[in-house]
C-alpha cells in the first residue's frame, strides 16, 4: 500500500531486484577480497562478476528450499558453472544480508538528506519572505503576544537543520558491512576478506559482531526518520490549525477542480496535512519495533527478521512520501496577513498586558499589586469585548500611576517584532535565499 504513493527512486532501493543485486555485489566483492588474498583464483574474478540471477527463478527455487538465501545463491550458481563454488565461501546469510541491507539504507538516506534539505531551502524562503508578517502567538492554544509568520517558519527551518545532523549520523552508524562468519568469529572467513569486500563496497568493517550487525544501529537510524516524521508532524498540525475557518490565517493548496467532501461542496479540508499526521504515527511505530530488535537471544535469532522486511522499506517509504508532501504544502501554502491582522486585533488590546505590568512595576508598584490592577481590566476586556485600553484609562488607580502619554505608546505592535531582524541575522537568514539555503543544509548545523 504504501508503495503506491512513493516516489520511483526510493521505491527502486526497496524494491526486490534492487535488494538481490546488492546481495550479489556482496558476493562478488567477498569473491574479490579471496582473490586479493590468493584463495580464489584470481583468474576466476572476471567470470564471477558476470554472475546474474532472475526474479522468477529465485522464486520458483525458494518453493523448495523455503530459504531466499539459499534459492538466491542457487540462481546465482547457474549463471557460472565451475566458478560457482566460490560463491558464498566462508559466509554465512547474514553476511550478505547485513552487509546489503546497509547499503540499501545508505542509499535510502542519500535520497532522504536530499529531501530535507529541499524542505529546509523551503522553510528559509518563506521565512524570509514572511519576516515581518504580524501575527497573534499562541500558547495553550490561547492568544498569548505577538510575533511574526517568519519567526515561525524560521523555527521549523532551524528543527530541520537539526533533523539533517541527526540523519546524517544514523547514516554513519548504520554505513557497516559484516562479513565475519556463522557467529562473528572469522573462524570460516578472515578479518582481512571482510576489511578488503567493505571497502569495495563503500563501508566500514563492524568493528565487531556475532551472526548480525547489531540492531542498536538499525534502531538509531529508524528512531531518527521518526524523529523527522514528528517535526513534520508538528509542522503539520500548526498549519490544520491555522487553516480552521474561525482562523484562517494559512491554508495549504487547494487546487482547481479539487474537492473537499462527498456531501459538502464548500469544504476546503487541510487532507495533505491530515496525511502527514497519520502517517507520522506508523514511522513512530516502526521505530519502537526497532528498538525491540534490539534484544535477540544468544548470538542471534531470527525475530527480527520478518517485521524488518517491513519497517525498514515502509519507513524509508513513508517519510520520502510525507517530506515529499509538505515540501509541495509549503512551496503552495496560502497565507493571510489580513487575517493575522484581524484574529491579532480579537482582544482588543489584551495582548499589551505584559507591557502594562512592567510599566506599572517600573513605577514602584509591587508585582502582585500591579498583576492585580492589570488582571482586573483584563478580565472586564475579556468579559465585556470592551477596549483594554479604554479600560485602563478609565481606571483611577492605574491613571494614578501612568499618565495617558505615558500609556498609549505602551499599545505598539512594533515592540513584539524588534528583534525578528537579529534572530534572522543569528540563523544566517539575512535575505539570500534558495543557493544559501541548500548549502546551509549540507553543513554540520552550528548549535544542536
Amino acid at each position: 500500500m504504501i508503495e503506491r504513493y512513493s516516489r520511483p527512486q526510493m521505491k527502486k532501493i526497496w524494491s526486490e531486484e534492487s535488494k538481490f543485486d546488492k546481495w550479489l555485489q556482496v558476493e562478488i566483492a567477498a569473491c574479490e577480497a579471496w582473490a586479493e588474498i590468493g584463495t580464489i583464483p584470481k583468474k576466476a574474478i572476471p567470470k564471477i562478476k558476470k554472475a546474474r540471477f532472475s526474479l522468477e527463478r529465485i522464486a520458483e527455487i525458494l518453493k523448495l528450499t523455503h530459504h531466499d538465501v539459499t534459492a538466491f545463491l542457487q540462481a546465482v550458481s547457474e549463471s557460472l558453472g565451475e566458478e560457482s563454488r566460490f560463491i558464498h565461501l566462508g559466509l554465512t546469510s547474514s553476511d550478505v544480508i547485513d552487509t546489503a541491507l546497509s547499503l540499501q539504507l545508505k542509499e535510502a538516506s542519500s535520497l532522504l538528506a536530499q529531501d530535507v534539505a529541499e524542505l529546509t531551502a523551503v522553510l528559509e524562503d518563506k521565512a524570509i519572505e514572511h519576516k515581518h508578517t504580524i501575527m497573534i502567538g499562541r500558547t495553550h492554544g490561547v492568544h498569548a503576544e505577538p510575533i511574526t509568520f517568519g519567526l515561525k517558519l524560521a523555527l521549523w527551518a532551524q528543527e530541520m537543520k537539526r533533523n539533517a545532523a541527526r540523519l546524517a549520523e544514523a547514516e554513519k552508524i548504520i554505513s557497516v558491512g559484516k562479513i565475519s562468519g556463522a557467529v562473528g568469529t572469522y573462524a570460516t572467513v578472515p578479518p582481512e576478506v571482510e576489511e578488503k569486500a567493505c571497502v569495495k563496497l563503500g563501508l566500514a568493517p563492524a568493528p565487531i559482531s556475532n551472526q548480525i550487525i547489531q540492531r542498536d544501529r538499525h534502531a538509531q537510524f529508524i528512531t531518527t526518520l521518526a524523529i523527522i516524521a514528528s517535526s513534520l508532524e508538528k509542522f503539520a498540525t500548526e498549519i490544520r490549525g491555522l487553516q480552521r475557518t474561525e482562523v484562517l490565517e494559512a491554508e495549504e493548496p487547494f487546487a482547481a477542480g479539487q474537492t473537499g467532501s462527498s456531501a459538502m461542496p464548500h469544504k476546503r479540508n487541510p487532507e495533505l496535512c491530515e496525511r502527514i499526521c497519520g502517517l507520522a504515527r506508523l514511522v513512530r511505530g516502526y521505530a519502537l519495533t526497532s528498538m525491540e530488535n534490539i534484544a535477540l537471544w544468544h548470538e542471534r535469532d531470527i525475530s527480527h527478521s520478518s517485521n524488518e522486511r517491513i519497517t525498514f522499506p515502509d519507513s524509508c517509504l513513508v517519510l520520502d512520501y510525507i517530506l515529499s508532501i509538505f515540501t509541495s504544502v509549503m512551496k503552495g501554502l496560502k497565507v493571510y496577513p489580513e487575517n493575522m491582522r484581524r484574529n491579532l486585533e480579537l482582544t482588543q488590546g489584551l495582548v499589551f498586558s505584559q507591557r502594562v505590568l512592567i510599566a506599572l512595576i517600573d513605577k514602584g508598584l509591587s508585582r502582585q499589586k500591579a498583576y492585580e490592577l492589570v488582571q482586573r481590566n483584563a478580565m472586564k476586556a475579556w468579559k465585556q469585548k470592551a477596549s483594554f485600553l479604554d479600560l485602563l484609562m478609565a481606571d483611577t488607580e492605574v491613571m494614578a500611576h501612568l499618565s495617558e502619554e505615558e500609556l498609549k505608546p505602551l499599545f505598539d505592535y512594533n515592540y513584539f517584532i524588534k528583534h525578528v531582524d537579529k534572530v534572522f541575522q543569528r540563523l544566517g537568514l539575512t535575505g539570500k535565499k534558495r543557493a544559501k539555503a541548500v548549502k546551509a543544509v549540507e553543513l554540520a548545523p552550528q548549535a544542536l
